[in-house]
């Protein structure tokens, strides 16, 4: 029997919350490698044994920690909303108290260098190409997507008295959103098509167009942006 005053053993293995932590690394540590092998290789190419290689991991690891491909691809998918998420909320809540400043701020984000990338345009573009065939994928990019949408048609209905007759919030809401899809497009087609300070340009004109009397204020904004 143990004296009462003999200090009790530790418990064998690492801390709790170190496993945590070491869990949690090594599954972005797997995700930033999934990114990697589908912009190389394409997201029919990429598997475990792909994204494991690139992560300096063994299969194995990759397996414990996401089963399949298909749970790998959607830790993957909702990796990179939440960072896209987390850069145009905080554009929004830095931006002035207006609405239609908000609105141009919301589109210029899209055209930000941290998210617009050639890695990252390849990668949605990836994951846009699945989503059809993919109802995890789907289900994952409407929730993020509507979210964003119904937070542009808010502002649009805000500024509603500010736009020319004939545009109703949603019609402004859907020019925004398909303009900087389509340059997303675009810019991965062909890099070289523009630049995106003449991406900024354009959502600026467009913005003027719509609101003629910010015209001022939305150039000031847009050459604030400009890099």
């Amino acid at each position: 029997m143990a004296d009462a005053n003999t200090p009790a053993r530790k418990p064998i293995g690492r801390p709790r919350g170190e496993q945590s932590e070491n869990a949690a690394r090594r599954r972005q540590q797997l995700v930033e490698a999934a990114i990697d092998s589908i912009v190389e290789l394409g997201m029919s190419a990429t598997t475990l044994a792909t994204v494991a290689k690139a992560a300096g991991l063994s299969q194995g690891v990759a397996v414990f920690y996401f089963k399949g491909k298909e749970n790998l691809l959607v830790a993957t998918l909702r990796h990179h909303y939440e960072e896209y998420n987390a850069l145009w909320k905080s554009a929004l809540d830095a931006a002035p108290d207006d609405p239609v400043e908000k609105i141009l701020i919301l589109a210029l984000a899209d055209l930000d260098p941290r998210i617009c990338t050639a890695r990252n345009l390849a990668l949605w573009n990836s994951f846009w190409g699945e989503a059809a065939a993919r109802p995890r994928f789907a289900e994952i990019c409407e929730a993020y997507d509507r979210e964003r949408y119904d937070r542009l048609v808010a502002l649009c209905e805000q500024a509603s008295e500010h736009a020319i007759e004939g545009w109703s919030p949603i019609e402004v809401a859907d020019a925004f959103d398909c303009m900087t899809d389509g340059m997303w497009i675009r810019l991965h087609i062909t890099p070289d098509f523009m630049a995106l300070n003449g991406g900024r340009q354009l959502l600026a004109r467009q913005a003027a167009t719509i609101y003629p009397a910010y015209t001022d204020r939305i150039m000031e904004l847009m050459k604030a942006s400009l890099e």
